[in-house]
């Protein structure tokens, strides 16, 4: 797919209209989800699968019994527990 530059005008509401070219190219339809997000002063809209693939491929070599909400959460705990026995009581 060859990076396109395309000018759209942002309509009443702040709708934006993705042109047919495009959307014929991304496969989008009408109801399809995209995700959007502002990075380095960008808006970036992404369909909604090709981010659902780039996360399922980063999190591939993460063992499935591993939960890494619950690491998460013991990490914090433990922080917590440092940071706690390390403050000096209040005068």
């Amino acid at each position: 797919m060859a990076e396109q530059t395309k000018e759209i005008q942002i309509g009443p509401q702040g709708r934006l209209v993705v042109p047919a070219e495009l959307r014929r190219e991304l496969g989008l339809n009408p109801g399809g989800r995209l995700l959007i997000r502002v990075e380095d002063g960008a808006l970036i809209l992404e369909p909604r699968q090709s981010v659902e693939r780039r996360l399922r491929a980063r999190f591939s070599q993460v063992d499935p019994k591993v939960s890494l909400a619950d690491d998460l959460i013991a990490e914090r705990r433990a922080d917590a527990a440092m940071d706690e026995a390390t403050e000096t009581p209040a005068s």
